[in-house]
């Protein structure tokens, strides 16, 4: 998505003009330290997407504290998962021009500050701006970068690095929802929210963890170059240029020029910088200004270029009537996921099932098995002889099915049941990827699935508290699920009422010609 030629893994250089020195693959792709990426991106999806998946405990205590109504209170869970979704696209900016260590290094310092300032919170909407907002943007600035990571150091082993550290999700979802239950009972909800901000500044090693890919061939080239043709150094110094836009991931014509000027300015600063050592201190201290500023300059004129060209340059994406189903699939989609586990917990509560759930919380029997979902339904899908498009309908299917069916259950054996169903089924969304490629291309992937992203995103933004405004006008949950339900539907058959996509082996074709 946002990877240049060196971030896939390998060194490239001007064999021409430089030598016949040969390519060599990075040993970090597929082994070493993309292993250590794995986990970082393991752990950020326990520390934010498993904490949100855990809310509906602080939903709870914010409904008691606060005495609003539920719908008003949901915008807090649903604020914080929406934004972390919706904000991907912008964050690309901050990714294009700063990396993925910076941008996840700030979001955990972000994010972490979001959870302690709600502690101090007097009313909800107090907690839209801190939780809300702050932690959301802040989770958005990590979520992202882990992601994008994972796919610039794994190339054959693509798939199992992704599926291995999203089941952080599941594991997070089980875990956090028993600490935050824990917290809460021992030291009441304020101090269980500060504690977890506390830890959420472990997000910050995780983004100290996603060390880029460097491009070392190409400098070493750049010094053999000056090395032997001292008596041609201009040419030397327009080899260098040239070699440092070649390897940029700025390729549009009309930023050509612009940048080519910039670069020798670069260049030229350099060299009056090394052969002015005799000059006064205040020379070369504006010197040294003029150099960071033509830097910042093309870093960020160059992101924003890359950014807007990912995003806002793929309006032929709409051309395909599929994809414009699968958007709107999107939008309703990922809220029936996210509706269940904001409002279960005060489903059981009227119920009067809450000393079973004490024991093990429904929303747990969720988080594990989704778990297993994704592992199974990505070696299912993987099968020759399996279609993955027929496999991610019947989760759905099923999905939708439990959604629809869970108001209807009244005791706790009945709604582990649907739950677990809903956790396996839900596990379609390792496949989501893997769908997209096969409407709109390699090529278009990574543009078409931050739109999805951000579709889901409005979707988890608006079905819990959509779900809250129901019940506060007929005091049932059920309504809110059989709605939500109806819509996932809509969706659905927006899916197949459409032309069928291509099936496995344009996929394949297209990974052999992105890798080529």
């Amino acid at each position: 998505m946002y990877a240049s030629r060196e971030d896939i893994g390998y060194d490239f250089g001007d064999d021409s003009k430089v030598g016949s020195k040969p390519i060599k693959p990075n040993p970090n792709i597929d082994g070493g330290w993309a292993w250590m990426i794995v986990l970082s991106s393991f752990l950020v999806h326990i520390l934010i997407m498993g904490s949100q998946m855990a809310l509906g405990i602080l939903n709870m205590e914010w409904l008691e504290e606060f005495n609003q109504s539920r719908g008003l209170t949901a915008w807090v869970s649903s604020l914080s998962m929406g934004i972390t979704l919706i904000v991907g696209p912008f964050i690309g900016l901050f990714i294009s021009m700063c990396g993925c260590r910076k941008t996840a290094i700030i979001g955990g310092i972000l994010n972490a500050l979001g959870w302690m300032l709600s502690a101090y919170a007097s009313n909800v909407h107090y907690l839209f701006l801190t939780f809300g907002v702050t932690a959301g943007v802040g989770s958005g600035m990590v979520y992202l970068p882990a992601v994008v990571m994972v796919g610039q150091y794994f190339q054959k082993r693509r798939a199992l690095a992704q599926g291995l550290s999203t089941t952080g999700t599941g594991f997070g979802a089980f875990l956090m929802t028993a600490l935050l239950k824990y917290l809460c009972t021992e030291f009441g909800w304020r101090n269980a929210m500060f504690i977890q901000g506390a830890i959420s500044l472990n997000l910050c090693v995780c983004g100290a963890l996603m060390r880029p890919l460097f491009p070392k061939d190409v400098v070493s080239e750049k010094h053999v170059v000056r090395s032997n043709s001292e008596d041609n150094q201009a040419k030397a110094l327009s080899h260098s240029a040239e070699t440092i836009k070649s390897s940029g991931v700025l390729s549009e014509e009309p930023e050509k020029k612009e940048e080519a000027t910039n670069e020798e300015v670069l260049d030229s600063v350099q060299h009056i910088e090394i052969g002015g050592k005799s000059r006064s201190g205040k020379s070369m201290y504006g010197l040294r200004i003029l150099k960071t500023v033509s830097q910042l300059t093309v870093t960020v004129r160059n992101g924003f270029a890359i950014w807007y060209s990912s995003y806002f340059g793929a309006a032929s994406l709409f051309t395909n009537r599929v994809f414009v189903a699968f958007i709107i699939w999107a939008l309703f989609a990922y809220s029936s996921f996210v509706i269940p586990f904001i409002h279960l917990p005060e489903i059981v509560k009227q119920y009067n099932l809450s000393s079973q759930n004490n024991i093990f919380p429904l929303t747990s029997i969720i988080a594990i098995v989704h778990i297993f979902g994704k592992v199974i339904l990505g070696i299912i899908s993987d099968l020759p002889c399996i279609s993955t498009w027929n496999v991610f309908l019947m989760a759905n299917f099923t999905l939708v099915t439990c959604i629809l069916t869970l108001p209807l259950m009244q005791t706790y054996v009945t709604l582990a049941v649907v739950c677990a169903l809903i956790g396996f089924s839900s596990g379609y969304f390792s496949l989501m990827p893997v769908v997209t490629e096969d409407l709109v291309g390699t090529k278009h992937l990574a543009n078409a699935y931050g739109i999805i992203i951000c579709a889901n995103g409005i979707s988890a933004l608006l079905g819990p508290p959509f779900a809250g405004w129901i019940y506060d006008m007929t005091h049932k949950y059920d309504f809110s699920f059989y709605i939500s339900g109806l819509l996932y539907m809509v969706g659905i058959i927006f899916l197949l009422i459409q032309p069928c996509i291509q099936k496995k082996q344009p996929r394949e074709k297209s990974t052999e010609e992105a890798q080529v």
